[in-house]
């Protein structure tokens, strides 16, 4: 028995003692990259110098900043798509010119394209485009019904899946028009998992996502119940991107106009921040924690992000 004892002993030890060399053969740095929204609290403010360097955290651990750099109409395209809930109440129609508007006024470095919320889809009516013309032949009354879209979340998903571009080196953002309420779980749940997947599939297609509350045809999402699920489940999904949400209260808001403004103002207002940070060595969702004050402005960063191209940093 003691034979046996003494065996156990030696074999732990000798894993103990191979466990450092273990560890550092797994010593990854992933590289990543997120964008940061710095608004000046003034409409017509200016940040007028380039920010101090973010300090930053991902999974809770420090990790070092690459670059920290403005993004300018010049060298910075912009791809984005507005995605209409298929179920949408007619009303929407009344703003169809300041949504005519806000496409006509985007910056030449923008291309844009409509999508509708349908059964889970993300469907084009239009493709990405530069042409303000283009873009809005595809923008027509939602023809669904209540509930017609299966959920915003499946719609988003399929969007970040099916992103209509490759280029990589844009800015790639998505105005949501919807209720935002998940027909399949109601309630709200902070741990739903289709509002989570839709969060990381985002991530993973580097998608900032912004969303204005709009009511859906029918009444059953037009309690304060289901309104306060979809408003607050709506802002999980952009909060964590790093975009925004908009809503007036328990209804549809009198005018999109302001919230037009604050998107083009919030795009033209934005850096590109990159690191390393340890990695498992496979491309995975990380928490990313930015901690940056500017003096009068407010600083918008996601919460997640994605970490990949990991390297061996250290190695016997």
């Amino acid at each position: 028995m003691k034979k046996i004892g003494l065996a156990i002993v030696l074999t732990a030890g000798s894993v103990l003692a191979a466990s450092p060399s273990f560890a550092q053969k797994n010593d990854h740095q992933g590289q990543g990259r997120a964008v940061v929204t710095i608004l000046p609290s003034q409409a017509n403010g200016t940040v007028n110098e380039l920010p101090p360097q973010p300090k930053l955290k991902v999974n809770g651990k420090e990790s070092t900043v690459t670059s920290f750099t403005p993004l300018q109409e010049s060298n910075s395209p912009v791809e984005l798509v507005l995605l209409i809930d298929g179920g949408a109440r007619t009303s929407l129609g009344s703003e169809f010119s300041e949504v005519e508007a806000f496409v006509k006024e985007m910056p030449p470095n923008t291309r844009m394209a409509i999508a509708y919320m349908d059964t889970g889809r993300a469907v084009f009516s239009s493709q990405l485009s530069s042409n303000a013309a283009d873009v809005l032949k595809g923008l027509h009354l939602s023809a669904g019904f209540p509930g017609s879209n299966a959920s915003p979340y499946f719609c988003l998903s399929d969007l970040a899946k099916n992103w209509p571009s490759h280029d990589r080196t844009a800015r790639r953002a998505v105005l949501m028009i919807t209720d935002g309420v998940d027909n399949y779980e109601r309630r709200f749940d902070p741990d739903d998992p289709y509002v989570d997947a839709a969060i990381n599939d985002s991530v993973r297609a580097g998608m900032i996502v912004y969303s204005i509350y709009w009511r859906d045809m029918g009444h059953f999402n037009s309690g304060w119940y289901e309104t306060n699920a979809g408003q607050n489940l709506l802002q999980l999904v952009t909060q964590a991107t790093g975009g925004n949400s908009y809503w007036q209260g328990t209804g549809n808001p009198v005018t999109l106009q302001p919230y037009f403004q604050d998107l083009r103002r919030r795009l033209n207002h934005q850096y590109e921040l990159t690191f390393t940070a340890p990695s498992n060595g496979k491309p995975e969702i990380a928490s990313l924690k930015v901690d940056l004050k500017v003096p009068s402005a407010k600083v918008d960063a996601p919460q997640r992000v994605l970490v990949t191209g990991a390297t061996t940093a250290r190695s016997e």
